[in-house]
């Protein structure tokens, strides 16, 4: 029979909360700690803020063994401590690890021999070691004797409902062997597959592989979206085409910018940890350099677009989050797109079926309703994000011009105005 754990999962966002959830499917007992008080109080009024998970699943969840507060001290009595906390970059784009450090610092004083520390928080190789280590053994613990420290990279993808949390095999990397062994067993638990690797630093690299070989791949297609935007070609009919090989071809695809926590950003945590041992990846740097063209290539393809000056132009934007079927905004380029657009004189509106409000420089903008008469109102629909569901045969009947930078509208060109970017 497995052995139930207690878990104190520190972080309940887009990963803290589902782990808590795949946890207490299996039995196990979570106190989850966050000091986001509006999260705190929609869990507690059993309401959800993740499109993945319903408010019938957060019943679930307190019908099981699961407790949450902003209190640390129930860390004391978990068998494992996980951290799933946001790791941002600053505004020089260098990793800002402040809730890592924050997050370890509060539990450190409750922590006790025998237990298992994992941090799952997307970072640069060595952040388990360099950042953690040091910060547990100052309370006197010894890891790998007294107490075990892991890495193991969170793998959710949010807004997809294919692959079942517990299908996606889990990879982990302890300090020690022992570690390894104790965090082995812990997700041995849950998940159908447990990938075990030497090291936290060769846990810590695979993800940043895994999206750093997504942000190189698509900051590409976007760079070929700009030369062939030049060239009068059809970029989505070529990807297709090429599609069609059944050997070597590995389709990505264009958009308005890259968005998300992960591919954005984690690159770039290896590009600065990269630097700090005299190493210039120069791929990212690429990269980086091209995705941040997107949205103005978005705003001067409008503006050449539109049948009159923009400044006499009304536009209606479609998805503002940075991906389909989720309310997450963060690194999203559609906020900065429509501030352009706003900043060129063109009076601007957006609709998102998760969004109800975005707040620009100091402006809240709300969603408008989404309609045969707010579509014909607009001089141009420019589709930022292709939400599952979203009326595009009226949206391309009735648009004056279709500005569709997801290919949401390519096999609706037939009907109206459709431009693919």
């Amino acid at each position: 029979m497995t052995e139930l754990y207690k878990l104190a999962i520190i972080g309940l966002g887009y990963v803290g909360l589902p782990l808590a959830q795949l946890f207490l499917k299996k039995g196990h007992s979570v106190y989850g700690i966050d000091l986001d008080t509006n999260k705190l109080q929609k869990l507690t009024h059993r309401k959800s803020y993740l499109t993945d998970l319903s408010d019938a699943d957060i019943i679930d969840m307190f019908n099981w063994k699961f407790n949450i507060g902003n209190s640390f001290d129930a860390v004391s009595d978990a068998d494992a401590v996980i951290l799933c906390v946001p790791t941002p970059i600053d505004a020089q784009t260098k990793p800002d690890l402040t809730f890592v450090r924050g997050a370890m610092t509060s539990a450190a004083p409750y922590l006790r021999a025998g237990q298992l520390i994992i941090l799952e928080s997307s970072t640069y190789p060595g952040t388990t070691e360099e950042e953690l280590l040091p910060i547990i053994e100052e309370r006197g613990l010894k890891v790998g004797q007294d107490i075990s420290l892991a890495y193991s990279p969170e793998r959710i993808n949010p807004g997809q409902d294919v692959f079942r949390l517990q299908t996606i095999p889990k990879v982990v990397g302890g300090v020690t062997a022992k570690c390894t062994e104790f965090a082995r067993q812990v997700y041995q638990a849950v998940f159908d597959h447990v990938v075990v690797v030497s090291s936290p630093k060769v846990a810590e690299m695979t993800k940043l592989l895994e999206n750093c070989q997504r942000f190189v791949n698509i900051s590409f297609m976007n760079e070929l979206s700009m030369m062939c935007d030049q060239m009068g070609i059809d970029l989505w009919e070529a990807i297709s085409a090429a599609s069609t090989k059944p050997y070597g071809f590995t389709p990505y695809y264009p958009g308005p910018g890259i968005g998300g926590h992960c591919i954005p950003v984690d690159p770039l945590y290896l590009y600065w940890k990269a630097k700090q041992n005299n190493f210039e990846v120069e791929f990212i740097d690429l990269a980086h350099r091209i995705n941040n063209k997107m949205p103005e290539f978005v705003v001067n393809k409008v503006k050449k677009s539109l049948p009159r000056p923009i400044e006499q132009s009304r536009i209606l934007v479609v998805g503002v989050t940075y991906k389909k079927d989720v309310n997450d905004l963060r690194e999203s380029v559609a906020p900065k797109i429509i501030q352009a657009l706003i900043d060129a004189g063109a009076k601007v509106k957006f609709y998102d079926p998760y969004v109800k409000e975005l707040t620009l420089d100091g402006l809240k903008m709300s969603s408008t309703p989404l309609n045969r008469r707010s579509v014909s109102g607009h001089d141009c629909t420019l589709i930022l994000t292709d939400h599952t569901g979203i009326p595009y045969p009226s949206i391309v009947t009735h648009s004056p011009l279709v500005l569709d930078t997801r290919n949401a509208t390519g096999h609706l060109k037939h009907l109206g105005n459709v431009i693919l970017m």
